[in-house]
Formats: C-alpha cells, sequence, structure tokens
C-alpha cells in the first residue's frame, strides 16, 4: 500500500463533475465572526492514506472531535486525488486534505475552495535517489529517471531540475509508481528515482551504495499539505469549520505528548507498523494552528507558495497563475489561537 496518496495529479475532469453547481456559491472571503460553537450536523473531510494527515485518525480515535463540540465527524477515505478532487468538486465533502499544488490546480480550474490551514511540511520523507556514480543534480542530465508523473515527485524533481539550470527534458523520463521507482533503483533498472517514505528508507537499507541526492527540505514546503474548504462551507458551517481546526490542534498536543502511542494509531490507519514508518515520521513536520497562521503571515505567503507554483506550472500540473492572497482564508486559524 502507497503510504503517501497514490496520485498528487489535479483531475480537471474530475472537478468538472461538480463545478457547475457550487460555482454559485460565490467567495467566502474572512469571516467577520466565527462562532465559537459548531452548527449541527456531520462534517464530512476526504482524506487519503497518508501519515500526514495523521492528526484526524488521532482525534478520532481519542474523541477530540466531539470535545471541540462537533456532533459528528466523518472521515471518508480515497485512495487516489482524482476522486478525492471529484467528491469535492460535487459538494459530496466539506473539505479535503490535499496537497499544496492541487489546491492551486482546483482554483485554476475555478473550483471555489480556500485553504484555511496548513497540515504538514515534507522535510525527509520525499526525495530524489542516486547510485554511486551520480554525484550532484548536475549529473542528472541524461540520465533515465524513474518518478510518478503527477505527483509530489514530479514536482521535487522538476525543482531540482530547474533549482541547477535544467528542465524535465534534460532526463530520460521512465514513469512509475513511486512505491516501485526505489525497488527499480535497488535492482539497477535506472541510476535514479525520485519516491518518498518508507521506500526512501527501504532503498537505503537494502542498497549501500544508494545516497540522497535532493531532500524535499531543500526548500521546506516545496511538498506540503493543507486543508480545503468549499466556500458554501465556510458560508453555512463556519463554526463547524474552526472546531475542526481545534480538534486537529488537540490531537497535535496529545500526539507530541503520547508519541509512540499516536503513532501507532495513525500507523494503524494507513495500513503499516511503526516501526516500518518511524523514518517517514522524522521526515514530517506536523502544523498547529498558530504555526500554520505564521506561516500564512510570513514564508509560505511570500517564498514557499511562488515556488509551489512555479514547480506546478513546470511540470504541467498547474496552466496558469493563481495568488496566495485569494486562495488562503487566515481567519479561521486566527480564529483559532484567541
Amino acid at each position: 500500500m502507497n503510504y503517501k496518496s497514490i496520485s498528487k495529479q489535479f483531475s480537471r475532469a474530475a472537478i468538472a463533475l461538480g463545478i457547475v453547481g457550487v460555482l454559485a456559491t460565490g467567495q467566502a472571503g474572512a469571516q467577520d465572526q466565527i462562532p465559537s460553537k459548531p452548527e449541527p450536523g456531520t462534517f464530512k473531510i476526504g482524506i487519503e492514506p497518508w501519515l500526514g494527515y495523521g492528526q484526524w485518525h488521532v482525534a478520532a480515535s481519542k474523541d477530540l472531535f466531539k470535545k471541540a463540540g462537533l456532533e459528528d465527524v466523518e472521515l471518508v477515505n480515497f485512495s487516489e486525488d482524482k476522486d478525492i478532487n471529484a467528491a469535492l468538486a460535487s459538494g459530496q465533502l466539506d473539505a479535503a486534505n490535499i496537497a499544496t499544488h492541487t489546491a492551486m490546480g482546483m482554483v485554476a480550474a475555478g473550483l471555489p475552495v480556500k485553504i484555511v490551514s496548513l497540515l504538514d511540511f515534507s522535510l525527509k520523507a520525499d526525495a530524489i535517489l542516486a547510485g554511486s556514480d551520480i554525484k550532484s543534480v548536475a549529473d542528472l542530465k541524461g540520465k533515465n529517471i524513474a518518478f510518478e508523473e503527477g505527483t509530489t515527485s514530479d514536482i521535487l524533481l522538476n525543482y531540482a531540475l530547474a533549482s541547477n539550470g535544467m528542465t524535465i527534458n534534460d532526463i530520460v523520463r521512465v514513469p512509475m509508481p513511486a512505491a516501485d521507482a526505489g525497488t527499480a533503483l535497488i535492482a539497477g533498472r535506472v541510476p535514479v528515482a525520485v519516491t518518498y517514505e518508507p521506500y526512501i528508507s527501504t532503498a537505503l537499507a537494502q542498497d549501500k551504495n544508494i545516497k540522497l541526492l535532493f531532500e524535499a527540505g531543500k526548500d521546506p514546503g516545496l511538498v506540503s499539505d493543507v486543508l480545503v474548504v468549499r466556500e458554501e462551507v465556510l458560508k453555512q458551517k463556519p463554526g463547524q469549520v474552526l472546531a475542526m481546526i481545534k480538534a486537529w490542534d488537540a490531537a497535535l498536543a496529545d500526539y507530541k505528548a503520547n508519541t509512540e502511542e499516536d503513532r501507532a494509531i495513525i500507523s494503524k490507519a494507513v495500513g503499516a507498523s511503526p516501526d516500518d514508518l518511524k523514518t517517514a515520521f522524522d521526515g514530517v513536520q506536523y502544523y498547529t494552528s498558530a504555526e500554520a497562521a505564521k506561516a500564512f503571515a510570513g514564508d509560505f505567503k511570500t517564498k514557499t507558495f511562488a515556488d509551489v507554483l512555479k514547480a506546478a506550472k513546470t511540470a504541467g500540473l498547474v496552466t496558469q497563475d493563481v495568488s496566495a492572497d485569494s486562495m488562503i482564508d487566515t481567519s479561521f486559524v486566527d480564529a483559532a489561537n484567541k
């Protein structure tokens, strides 16, 4: 099983299924007043088997949603982005956990959603791996590179190449799932692979000649995940959205106090053992709402957003510019910290 979303590719076809029905909702904008008590009813949030979203599983396991005042929270599981995108577009979900560049693709296609919080950065959990003959990113020119197109691996590879004056056309693409890329490298079928944890640790453990060539942490936030909410929901159920963010904070506080216990909860939810994911957990940085608010007012908005957008456009995953100001609604993380 893949522990990160199987595909971080944005699907215009999927969004088209529901975009007509939701465009009439208009722009939600910043909330003038967010009720402290959640509205009644169910809150449905889309989630995939990636440990970066793990605090939702902690919240569910330890009744933290109810403690935040929410009547019912439904974690709706998906294995591919195209399905979670379609469900969000058609109004089957209130919110979704997605990659930053996927959110950009949604907004570029006209789907009215807002980023309301920052969930995680992958610092060491996504990387380019290479054999002993590859000494630097410059050495990638002309080489066969295994990676999953349309995913965070695609974003990372394009960014690394651009940082060294190259483009994707300077390498030989070998498309394959990220789960297989590390195996192909170990087997000697390719000299370079782009993948993520736990496949990084597996490759490094099985072949001592394999090394980390480039990690996502070279530009913190390049590979990151955000919480997006439909603008219609921001208008109709702002109290629920705020309560969800508070529940995430409560789960993250519990995680920091009971790390081993909560890692077991998250690992079980994504179909792995804590031992398998130890390195993966260590390579992920979770964000509280206070940290998200600080990031939105600082580097995430002024630098990271631009870097992700540039890499996504270079990879062909986003076809037009979008702005941080139009996409990010900071009022909920601000309200969570009043």
